[in-house]
């Protein structure tokens, strides 16, 4: 077995290698133990969804087999989005649930996202299971299984929790993942008029790849939303737990500009409201919250960290650069794509005017968009560090995760990726010029200190 197969915030491989029928087995035989013995729930019960992958379906066969042998009861809900599978949970009242999906990594992949009541399972939770499979140290028992339609659940779920009095024209691009199974249906159920990209699930992904935040697998949507005078653009990725928008001008609206023009509606209903964002976002965010007398924390980058934040804070929305949106605000704090943008249309419609009007006010600043540089797992925490010690002595930094340098006119982030052998970094500033010598100051000491490293 692959242990890597073993990430921060889910299981994950090259599904025909890594996650064939005999590991498949193992790892539904430990999630049943570990229900049982380590997160102590006394009859676990659990939801099983899946995409639209071919090796989805065999690995529910495999997986639905093992937990029915440690007896437990199975739900299977079918073909869905990864939110929907999160509301099954909450809806049918399960503890706990498994949604196989490889999001939006290539077709070959696959994986699996584990929920326990209203947690998701990360970190060390996961290394749990993966000890258990080493120990054998499984359970058995007479299990079931049983199978809902959720979808229409779901869907009537959203239309009795929005009401519109404009009509929208709206693009919903599904990038061929499982969002086409309901978001373009339920937002023209809203009586709006709905213009489809891609809305055929097809795992191999033949119109552009589904990752909302890589702008080139948005120019379908843009062009469109131009071409069609359309209000907005909304973008998904492969299991609609993430969400892109694209406003009425044809510009992206990244994830804390979103959070600003969801932060803003919210605090008129909710003054003094607390909100999360990850490290990623920019001091336009944290600073106008504050601004409209909100309360607005920085976290630690991974949407699983992200959500149980937004739990521990009482917060009503927490957000990521990469497009997760978490609603405690009338909804369940989870991310879901589809719910995020259903919000997107609400604002427009209460507020009667267009996003590009709603943010005109939101200063301009210069940013990069996310960095990745290749950088074996064993040097990239050293080389974080190495940064850090640096620019400590000589700037306001914040170290929850990596570390952020402040300069008073912009700022240059420096982490290591939770999931990939990366360093990852992102810039900003108040003027074009001044961007380049941030991202230059803080590059040069990354080089300089990998060539030390090794």
């Amino acid at each position: 077995m692959n242990t890597n197969i073993f990430r921060q915030y889910d299981i994950r491989g090259v599904a025909d290698r890594d996650l064939n029928d005999e590991i498949i087995d193992l790892i539904g035989r430990a999630f049943a133990s570990y229900l049982k013995k380590v997160a102590r729930i006394a009859e676990p019960s659990l939801v099983l969804g899946r995409d639209i992958r071919p090796s989805s379906d065999r690995i529910y066969r495999a997986l639905s087999k093992a937990l029915i042998a440690s007896g437990i009861p199975v739900t299977d809900v079918g073909i869905l989005t990864t939110p929907v599978c999160y509301f099954a949970v909450q809806h049918l009242k399960k503890t706990g649930g498994i949604m196989i999906t490889g999001s939006h990594n290539p077709p070959e992949y696959n994986g699996l996202k584990l929920v326990a009541g209203k947690s998701s399972i990360y970190g060390e939770e996961i290394q749990k299971i993966r000890a258990i499979i080493e120990r054998k140290d499984f359970v058995s028992g007479k299990g079931s299984e049983e199978r809902v339609e959720i979808i229409p659940t779901y869907q009537d779920y959203l239309k009795q929790s929005f009401k519109f009095k404009r009509k929208l024209k709206v693009v919903v691009d599904s990038g061929n993942g499982t969002a086409g199974l309901v978001a373009p249906k339920v937002i023209r159920e809203f009586g709006h008029d709905v213009i489809e990209l891609f809305s055929e699930p097809d795992s191999r992904f033949p119109n552009h790849h589904p990752d909302p935040t890589v702008e080139k697998n948005l120019e379908d949507l843009i062009k469109k939303v131009k071409e069609t005078k359309a209000d907005v653009g909304i973008a998904f990725d492969g299991d609609a737990d993430r969400v892109g928008i694209i406003d009425d001008k044809g510009t992206i609206i990244w994830g804390d500009k979103l959070l600003i023009l969801f932060s803003r509606f919210i605090l008129k209903q909710k003054p003094g409201a607390k909100f999360v964002a990850d490290v990623k976002c920019s001091y336009l965010f944290f600073d106008d919250v504050k601004q409209h007398g909100g309360q607005a924390i920085m976290w630690k980058t991974g949407h699983s960290l992200i959500k149980q934040k937004l739990r521990d804070e009482n917060a009503a929305l927490a957000g990521e650069m990469s497009g997760h949106m978490f609603f405690a605000d009338r909804y369940f704090g989870y991310d879901d794509g589809v719910y995020a943008g259903i919000r997107v249309l609400e604002i427009l419609d209460q507020s009667g005017k267009r996003i590009s009007e709603l943010l005109s006010d939101v200063p301009k600043t210069y940013a990069t968009p996310e960095i990745r540089v290749d950088c074996p797992d064993e040097e990239k925490f050293q080389i974080v560090a190495r940064v850090a010690e640096f620019f400590k002595s000589r700037y306001r930094t914040i170290d929850i995760d990596g570390v952020r340098i402040e300069f008073g006119d912009g700022w240059g982030l420096v982490r290591s990726s939770n999931t990939q052998p990366v360093l990852v970094t992102r810039f900003e500033a108040t003027s074009e010029k001044r961007l380049h010598e941030i991202k230059k100051l803080i590059e040069d000491k990354i080089n300089e200190f990998t060539k030390q490293t090794r």
